[in-house]
């Protein structure tokens, strides 16, 4: 047996979720992957249910906390406080891809737990998403744009290459799990909320800082 079970038991269930979906997924399956009793999963999780929230807590807290380092630089401007935002969500999806993945796929998953994570984690994200906008609106930082959105197309943007996993490899033949995506995606993210978001003056600007 591992020396820490309950990290191996999350470790093999997010694998064998991911390549045999939730359904698909036994108990005993978890527990071969994990090298642990199957008696270890139900002293952890209780059952494979308890499995699968702990797996949605494990992923929504560290995404607040992402979110929210950035939301702390809100003071020193809206572009740069949301470039931060992205930027630290970024990472630590890729970071944590297979989770990612998995956490992003199961909440397209009409069901209680899914509910229950927009009725709190999602309503805290909004939360910061919109105070961002709103202020970057009310100071000039950015155009006047549907906050809902904006929202939407950010998110969109933040998601997409963890949900199409294999679209992004075989198609665009771009590589999620290399440190140089990260880099990149957060890069054409800050272009998009340059162009998209910012007034016509704030880009003038940043243009006239790099000359």
């Amino acid at each position: 047996m591992r020396k820490n079970s309950k990290a191996a038991i999350i470790d093999a269930a997010i694998y064998l979720f991911n390549t045999k979906g939730f359904n698909g997924t036994s108990v005993r399956d978890i527990a071969a992957k994990a090298d642990v009793n199957a008696a270890n999963i139900s002293y952890y999780f209780r059952n494979k249910n308890g499995l699968l929230e702990n797996c949605f807590t494990v992923f929504f807290e560290s995404y607040l906390e992402e979110l929210e380092k950035g939301f702390s630089l809100l003071e020193c401007g809206a572009e740069l406080c949301l470039n931060a935002m992205v930027d630290n969500v970024l990472r630590y999806q890729c970071q944590n891809s297979q989770l990612t993945r998995f956490i992003l796929r199961e909440m397209t998953i009409d069901s209680q737990v899914v509910r229950e994570i927009m009725s709190t984690y999602h309503v805290k994200e909004r939360y910061m998403f919109k105070k961002v906008l709103e202020a970057g609106m009310g100071n000039g930082e950015f155009k006047k744009h549907s906050i809902q959105f904006s929202i939407l197309q950010l998110k969109g943007l933040l998601s997409m290459p963890f949900l199409n996993t294999h679209y992004v490899t075989e198609v665009l033949h771009v590589q999620p799990h290399e440190k140089y995506f990260a880099d990149m995606l957060s890069y054409e993210i800050s272009q998009w909320i340059k162009g998209t978001l910012c007034t016509d003056h704030q880009v003038q600007e940043k243009m006239l800082i790099n000359i």
